[in-house]
């Protein structure tokens, strides 16, 4: 089984970080959302990888082979990016008659990743939400076989949304509906869309069940970005690393802070991850995600994401207040 993970997409909705970094390589909880997959699937035996990469796809393949020496991995460039359905049909000659495991590059979820590996059936992974017109959405029988998917649709029949995780055991179909979508172009939204491969499947007669997951953390916006991050920092207890100087600091967990920090009369948490060798002197910084690189000096800093690099610098003020005064400065 080869492990499909595409990571073409500009991320536009996190701008401006992924004007200079990749979705996938933003930080979360201490690790980027991408190590957060590549470990998952590793973790459960999966050896061969294929990333599909486009916008910046240089620094994810960069990351990639520095962070994972040993992955055995192939990088396909997907500089057109007309949906899903598109970047798989460029893996198709990495991925032959295998079967694949799809995790889509933005998709951090809890689930029985062995159920779904050894289930004979091919597998879809679903989580019940309010409003699924935004999702590709499943519809489900008693037994947990799916009838139908359709992508974003105005009225669902099923408030039960796809979460990005796909194992496919009939690679032969799948390949052979993804042409058709090519040959009779059909499109959902403009693009080339895999729910619509996959319902062309299940028309073909190949059976698809329904695994639930427990969890599914939201990684497309800043706001969810940083409930997500708050979210695995609680799980986890939060890591700081060894070696670093801090001076007149209080930490509050949980938080992560990556090497080579150095922290000075400040406030630290919670729910907060900084990147290696940041500087921060004189600030409080809660629920908020810090890249590496940082400069932060006199701030007061809630609810925020602030990228590597970047320098950040409050007001100075000098003050002689009487009695019976109140000021506010905004």
């Amino acid at each position: 089984m080869k492990a499909i993970i595409p990571v073409a997409g500009a991320g536009a909705k996190l701008r401006p970080h992924t004007y200079t970094q990749p979705k996938a390589l933003i930080p979360l909880a201490g690790k980027t959302i991408l190590s957060f997959i590549v470990d998952q699937l590793h973790d459960a035996g999966l050896k061969e990888f294929i990333f599909i990469v486009g916008y910046l796809g240089e620094k994810i393949e960069e990351y990639v082979r520095a962070t994972y020496p040993g992955l055995n991995c192939e990088f396909v460039y997907q500089g057109d990016r007309q949906g899903t359905g598109h970047a798989l049909e460029l893996a198709k000659e990495l991925v032959g008659n295998d079967e694949v495991f799809i995790c889509l590059g933005d998709t951090i979820c809890e689930y029985d990743i062995k159920e779904m590996i050894n289930s004979p059936y091919n597998m879809l992974g679903v989580k019940k939400v309010d409003d699924p017109r935004g999702f590709g959405v499943a519809e489900i029988d008693d037994q947990g076989f799916i009838d139908h998917v359709v992508e974003k649709p105005a009225i669902p029949r099923s408030n039960m949304a796809l979460v990005g995780l796909y194992k496919i055991k009939d690679t032969e179909i799948l390949y052979g509906c993804i042409h058709l979508l090519f040959t009779e172009n059909i499109k959902s939204r403009g693009e080339y869309n895999l729910t619509d491969a996959l319902d062309c499947m299940m028309k073909r007669g190949a059976r698809f069940k329904a695994l639930k997951v427990k969890n599914w953390y939201d990684c497309g916006k800043k706001q969810t970005l940083l409930e997500s991050n708050a979210t695995l920092l609680k799980k986890s207890g939060g890591n700081i690393k060894s070696g670093h100087q801090f001076e007149d600091t209080i930490i509050i967990p949980p938080v992560s802070i990556a090497l080579g920090c150095k922290i000075k009369s400040a406030i630290i948490g919670p729910h907060v991850a900084i990147g290696a060798n940041t500087n921060i002197q004189h600030s409080i910084v809660r629920e908020s995600i810090i890249g590496s690189y940082t400069n932060l000096y006199e701030v007061v800093i809630d609810n925020s994401l602030i990228g590597s690099d970047a320098s950040v610098k409050g007001l100075s003020r000098s003050l002689n207040i009487g009695d019976n005064t109140e000021i506010d400065f905004g």
